[in-house]
């Protein structure tokens, strides 16, 4: 009986997603399988490894992506981890996209609530 549990997350770039959780301090696996409970595996795309053997996977579903995990064994706080890998991820897109539209980053700090404030300009 398989123990996985799918959340959707509004994430679009795979190549995003893993650059976030690597700066969140996590290795990432690209396209192989998440273990789960007595040896059940399921497909991902991006696979961050646990010492306790249950994985946390994220595999494309339409345009964005779910996680995928046996969330009893892999111990972890899911809001927690969902909430830090998003705001992450929003900050890494953020920086991708104005980028992309001709924009610099003049300044960015981090605010004693936890916001991030970005400063961009652009120069014609």
């Amino acid at each position: 009986m398989s123990h996985f549990t799918s959340i959707k997350v509004q994430i679009e770039n795979g190549e995003l997603l893993r650059q976030s959780l690597v700066e969140l301090g996590y290795q990432v696996e690209q396209n192989t399988m998440v273990r789960g409970y007595q040896g059940d595996k399921v497909q991902a795309d991006y696979v961050v490894r646990q010492s306790n053997g249950y994985d946390l996977g994220f595999r494309r579903q339409g345009d964005d992506y779910e996680m995928v995990a046996d969330f009893w064994g892999a111990k972890i706080d899911q809001k927690l981890f969902i909430n830090a890998l998003t705001q992450k991820y929003a900050h890494k897109s953020l920086i991708a996209t104005v980028q992309n539209q001709g924009y610099s980053i003049e300044q960015e700090e981090v605010l004693t609530d936890g916001t991030v404030r970005v400063l961009v300009a652009r120069w014609n």
